[in-house]
């Protein structure tokens, strides 16, 4: 038996972890291993992994550098923990919670670009007489190498005059130029155009060309003495008045609008292409006229991973710098393809991506880094994985424990479990009602430990899954020619009334077909606008509604208690109380948004931003409030006892209980509930939620809503970072959608989504080039079947055929 501080001792030995719902937990567990942390989502598992572990490790790893950086990590914090022994340095590899810029690329990720660009820079084959390039010369994102009219994103906006007067048959006081802003602003550039002497009253066709080209492209602003036509109940002065043409309004706003709201509607009015100079390849003449292989870097660059090895294949032989740049961007081209990501190009944008492609994009580079004795910490590298790829993933996990490192995995996907050495099972329920650990040991042991929600689904009985009869369409949503990405002329029908599981490996085409082609053409036959391509049975669908995985917000002043308007019933709670009316405080006092009840210190956010010098930087809880958002004066007024601070640290399920006599704020709440996120706090950051998290609360806000007529609701993989036992509980909601006559359309990967299915649409049979075909569609049970279908056997393993 080890003593604990043993420099030898095999473990990692955690006294009193109390972070977050943690409850003083003790544990054990070993070094140089596949260690795998379940439970149910919420249970506190990434508590211990992420918040426990890996925090401290980093406050050690701070702790031996620099002063200044010491002061900047004290600022943030360590974990709520008695004692760690026997940790090692650590590495997280988390689920993205940020959108990356239109930057960064797969290249960048892996830095196989900065490779690229090394290999033109010393083995391209230049012009005759032109001088040889420095690698930045060959990247888009540096001022030497990026197109000067461009600069290197390879799009350029602009406005057309369809763009900005969609209705040609209306006036200019009637809205014609749709692209204007409204209210007072709009009105005061119609009465500009007036005084100008422009005829604001008549159809916009009907008006001379060169009249309709200066209101809407000149670069004049000529200022105006407006006299605003006299109305009974307003006295309206003259003023001077100065001319925003559409176009500069609308290119000013997109460009320099700190409003969100302003720039997507301006972006409405934008009209993308590629830039007529690069031709969409974001780099200068000069960089472009080099070749490697008869090929230039952007062509290059644009080729999948496994067709840009093909290329650099020969180049490997020898002893010349080609050879050795070559050879090692095969060898990193080797693991990304080993993780089933060939598919993917260097120049792909890594917002296109999903967060268990990036992940494994970076699982990819720490596999090249050589560390030796670190922990690395991972958030659900399966996430987006199709079980084909299963294996792959399994294999790198082994050669990174093979290399001398201990693996902490938190993981749902029951097969990735099974393999592990060892399991640390976190429960036994979510929230206040979880936080212990179950069991720290062997795999197997875990079939005795009656009270774990993860033993059922690791060790299914054998028995058959209850028969559910197959539901009968009422009609049929026909796409036809569907050319986008990888699908080439593809032909697709979602049935209308069922609930449609859209499968197939990473790279298939499924986000492609689902979240952007159907939901793109209803979405135009809804506003009235020109279809997309050739489709049938629109008339159908009344109503469409996308749940993504984006964050519901970017800083900690965003919630789950704001974004579902559930907030909005808390703050008139509390304004109705004695102690407010007498205070003369009304609901925008108990907002932490605007100026008056909030702190100011933090402006409400109840968190700072912490630069970290060479780290990326973090929040830590303001030292004037606390975390708690208000100011001392709004924190004296209670409801019940509690203060506005105290309701938005509760869970979903407390407040539920705490206010069950608001309607207004029950219903919001029980629908939380209901989707599986009643152990989240109100006030939890949107900073601080899951993609899988945020997708879920922006299914409760639509769920609480009362519609009427036939919705399609598109959902790309509701089911990540969810346990099995959430996943039943999600099913239950979509299935209870489609019962109340919808359509649900879900892309996934868990089999047993798929399994549970009215209809079935598998991609593939590969991804990327070797994909975007339908290989096969129909109920669950013949998908199973169909041969040459990658989805066929583990679809089949679900239904248990």
């Amino acid at each position: 038996m080890h003593d604990r501080h043993d420099p030898h001792d095999p473990y990692v030995r955690v006294r009193g972890a109390a972070e977050h719902n943690l409850k003083h937990v003790d544990v054990d567990i070993p070094r140089d291993a596949l260690v795998v942390f379940t439970g149910v989502s919420g249970s506190g598992k990434s508590s211990l992994a992420f918040g426990t572990l890996y925090a401290e490790a980093q406050r050690r790893y701070f702790e031996s550098v620099a002063p200044y950086a010491r002061r900047l990590i004290h600022q943030v914090g360590a974990p709520r923990v008695g004692e760690i022994t026997g940790l090692p340095p650590a590495v997280a590899l988390e689920q993205r919670r940020s959108a990356p810029t239109s930057r960064s690329s797969v290249g960048t990720v892996t830095t196989l670009s900065n490779s690229l660009r090394m290999l033109f820079s010393r083995a391209g084959t230049y012009p005759e007489g032109a001088p040889r390039l420095d690698s930045d010369a060959f990247s888009p994102n540096t001022a030497a190498g990026a197109c000067p009219e461009c600069q290197g994103l390879g799009r350029v906006h602009r406005v057309t005059e369809e763009s900005l007067v969609p209705d040609p048959a209306l006036t200019i006081r009637e809205g014609a130029i749709a692209a204007w802003p409204g209210a007072w602003q709009g009105k005061n550039l119609r009465d500009i155009l007036d005084t100008l002497g422009y005829d604001v009253d008549r159809p916009w066709r009907e008006l001379p060309q060169a009249d309709r080209d200066w209101i809407l492209f000149t670069d004049e602003q000529p200022v105006v003495t407006v006299h605003p036509v006299r109305e009974a109940d307003r006295i309206q002065r003259p003023y001077k008045g100065t001319y925003m043409s559409a176009r500069r309004y609308v290119l000013h706003t997109f460009a320099d609008s700190k409003s969100a709201a302003l720039r997507a509607r301006a972006e409405r009015h934008l009209v993308s292409a590629d830039c007529p100079v690069c031709a969409g390849r974001r780099l200068r003449p000069e960089a472009l006229a080099v070749t490697f292989a008869g090929h230039d870097i952007a062509t290059l660059a644009a080729l999948p991973l496994t067709a840009l090895a093909e290329v650099l294949r020969p180049a490997c032989t020898g002893e010349s710098a080609a050879a050795a740049l070559a050879g090692d961007l095969l060898a990193r081209i080797g693991i990304l393809t080993d993780l089933g990501l060939g598919y993917l190009a260097t120049d792909r944008p890594t917002p296109t991506l999903s967060a268990g492609e990036l992940q494994r994009l970076r699982l990819a580079t720490q596999l090249r880094s050589g560390l030796f004795g670190v922990v690395y910490v991972l958030d659900e590298p399966s996430a987006g994985l199709h079980p084909a790829d299963g294996e792959a993933l399994l294999t790198m996990l082994e050669r990174l424990k093979a290399a001398g490192n201990s693996l902490f995995v938190v993981e749902h996907r029951m097969d990735v479990v099974r393999r592990a050495d060892w399991i640390v099972d976190v429960g036994p329920q979510a929230g206040e009602h979880g936080g212990q650990v179950l069991h720290s040991g062997p795999v197997e042991a875990l079939a005795n430990v009656e009270a774990s929600a993860t033993r059922r689904y690791l060790f299914p009985d054998g028995q058959q899954p209850p028969a559910r009869s197959t539901r009968t369409p009422s009609g049929l949503l026909r796409l036809r020619g569907v050319n986008r990405h990888n699908l080439r002329d593809v032909d697709a029908g979602f049935p209308l009334g069922v609930f449609t599981a859209v499968t197939g490996v990473s790279g298939s085409g499924k986000s492609t077909l689902v979240g952007q082609v159907l939901a793109e053409t209803v979405a135009a036959h809804l506003d009235g606008g020109e279809p997309l391509g050739e489709a049938e049975g629109l008339d159908a669908v009344d109503r469409l509604v996308t749940v993504d995985q984006k964050p519901i917000g970017r800083t900690p002043r965003s919630n789950l208690a704001t974004y579902t308007g559930l907030f909005d019933a808390v703050r008139k709670l509390f304004a109705a109380t004695d102690e407010a009316r007498a205070r003369g405080y009304g609901a925008g006092r108990f907002s932490f948004n605007v100026a008056g009840g909030r702190c100011e210190e933090c402006q409400g956010e109840g968190f700072v931003a912490v630069e970290l010098l060479f780290l990326p930087g973090t929040y830590a809880p303001c030292a004037a409030c606390a975390g708690a958002r208000y100011n001392p004066e709004t924190l004296e007024v209670t409801y019940r006892g509690a203060s506005i601070a105290d309701v938005l640290a509760m869970t979903v399920d407390a407040a539920a209980d705490f206010l069950a006599d608001v309607p207004a704020a029950l219903r919001a709440l029980r629908t939380l509930e209901e989707v599986g996120l009643g152990y989240l706090r109100l006030g939890q950051p949107a900073t601080e939620l899951s993609g899988g998290e945020a997708q879920r609360i922006k299914l409760a806000a639509e769920l609480q809503r009362s519609h009427r007529g036939h919705t399609l609701y598109v959902l790309d993989e509701p089911t990540t970072g969810l346990h099995p036992a959430d996943t039943e509980v999600l099913l239950r909601q979509l299935h209870g959608l489609v019962d109340a006559g919808n359509t649900v359309v879900v892309v996934e990967h868990d089999m047993t989504v798929a399994a549970g299915a009215d209809h079935v649409l598998d991609l593939g049979p590969g991804g990327g080039a070797e994909g975007g075909r339908i290989v096969a569609s129909g109920p669950p049970h013949e998908v199973a079947r169909a041969a040459g279908s990658a989805t066929a056997p583990y679809l089949a393993r679900a239904l248990r055929l």
